[in-house]
């Protein structure tokens, strides 16, 4: 797998300080996207063993509260098994301390049985759409975009919205 970047204190993706990182390769094309490099798989530098471990590293600041896995696209084949590594990682080493978020253009009810959701705390789900692009949405971009907690609407077999503490 390739990323595009790496961000150890991001404010804009998900609630609080977050290390973001953007995955390289996706099998959506959303016209309007606005990140058009990160859709080639082989754009940006290689993710190593190297790359999770700073990741975790940054993570384990008391001021960051998760990881937030952005695209590209996480959930493209090629991603899958490097973004489940990483998730299953982050969460070993920090348990419900941190969460973890992820961005996908799918609707979740095609990625929920991905292993890599076992892991996952947040979902902000579906293509973008620019007919209905909304700059007022603090974790979309277009209001078809759903907003999802993922491990209760594992469990409840029914999509639960997140709500912010």
């Amino acid at each position: 797998m390739k990323f595009q970047e790496i961000l150890f204190a991001d404010t804009a993706n998900g609630p609080g300080f977050r290390v973001s990182i953007w995955v390289s390769g996706c099998d959506i094309h959303c016209p309007g996207c606005f990140n058009l490099s990160a859709q080639d798989p082989t754009y940006g530098c290689d993710f190593t063993e190297n790359t999770i471990n700073e990741i975790i590293t940054h993570l384990d600041r008391d001021e960051i509260k998760g990881l937030s896995i952005l695209g590209g696209e996480p959930t493209f084949i090629p991603n899958r098994s490097a973004v489940t590594d990483l998730v299953r990682r982050v969460k070993s080493h920090f348990g419900d301390k941190k969460t973890i978020w992820l961005w996908t253009g799918h609707l979740f009810e095609q990625v929920k049985d991905l292993e890599m959701m076992k892991y996952i705390d947040v979902c902000v789900d579906g293509p973008f759409i620019e007919a209905q692009k909304d700059l007022r949405l603090q974790y979309a971009g277009s209001t078809n975009q759903r907003v999802i907690d993922v491990q209760k609407s594992l469990k409840e077999k029914e999509i639960v919205k997140y709500k912010e503490n």
